[in-house]
């Protein structure tokens, strides 16, 4: 027989049951995520070395092919194996076989901001070595320059950061020893302007320069895959600063000029006072007064006796 209290339990736990049911439909942690996408990222080698690049935007799965055609030996087998910036993976050891004249080895790597770098496919024969570099990264952030930009107190510099891939954002920090102060263009618009020109390209506007100014400034670009940045310095200066140079070069001038006053001056007092030096002047002044008496008595003794 059944309980008379069944039908009323069941109808207690029932809307306790769909409650549970609905619930776990729409927590959003059970929500799945895109499945990581696979890339092919072929190459063809027919020297002993190559270098590919490739820029990773968001977190993959990587298949590198690689295709050696330059081995003249041509022999039926060779060994491969992979390598990640210069180590050799482990179990990646494998016999390749000749098939159409050519040599193939392909991989598939997970590759996400940790292993992100320099992958190498290599052929190793009994007389030579071939291989293929795969550079991993971020794309690049370009027009960069290592000449820092000089601008004068109380005016405004502008710097620029471009990529060939718009990333998700762009940020702006200004270094300050080893860490990065984030610039909020916003919370300080007499001071500052952030503008995106076309979702490749970024620009920092700092207004009413100040030489606090001075320093690197970080533009960063915000990928999935991870954060690429490129530093510019900036160098604020006083308007004296470029007189520097002149005004240095005319007080050297002005030193040495004194100096040679000084020089002359005291030479001329040092040959006036000197009593050697006067002694024989007056020396030579009294002999020549001698001679020239001398020579007069002997002309009037000699007219005398002619007469």
């Amino acid at each position: 027989m059944f309980s008379p209290w069944i039908p009323s339990l069941q109808l207690i736990l029932l809307p306790l049951c769909w409650r549970g049911i609905y619930t776990t439909e729409t927590n959003p942690q059970l929500v799945l995520t895109d499945p990581v996408t696979t890339v092919f990222k072929s190459a063809v080698l027919k020297g002993d070395s190559l270098v590919e690049k490739v820029e990773i935007l968001k977190p993959i799965d990587l298949e590198l092919a690689c295709t050696w055609t330059g081995n003249p030996n041509k022999l039926p087998n060779i060994t491969g194996y992979w390598r990640k910036d210069g180590i050799e993976i482990p179990n990646s050891r494998l016999t390749v076989q000749l098939e159409n004249e050519q040599y193939n080895l392909k991989r598939v790597f997970r590759i996400n901001e940790d292993t992100l770098g320099n992958y190498s496919c290599i052929f190793s024969d009994t007389d030579k070595e071939a291989k293929i570099d795969f550079n991993l990264a971020a794309p690049e952030v370009g027009d960069k320059t290592d000449k820092p930009i000089v601008a004068y107190v109380g005016d405004s510099v502008a710097m620029a950061c471009k990529t060939k891939l718009p990333p998700n954002t762009w940020l702006w920090y200004k270094a300050n020893g080893t860490e990065q102060e984030l610039i909020n263009a916003s919370t300080d618009p007499l001071r500052y302007k952030i503008i995106i020109v076309d979702g490749n390209t970024t620009k920092l506007t700092v207004m009413n320069l100040t030489e606090e100014d001075s320093g690197v400034y970080v533009c960063s670009a915000i990928y999935n895959i991870k954060a690429s940045v490129s530093r510019v310095e900036v160098r604020v200066i006083t308007f004296m600063e470029p007189l520097k140079p002149f005004i240095a070069i005319v007080a050297e001038v002005i030193i040495l000029v004194l100096l040679i006053l000084l020089y002359e001056r005291w030479s001329s007092r040092k040959s006036s006072n000197s009593p050697t030096e006067n002694g024989m002047h007056a020396e030579q002044t009294h002999k020549l007064t001698r001679e020239g008496n001398n020579g007069m008595d002997d002309n009037t003794t000699t007219r005398q006796r002619k007469i």
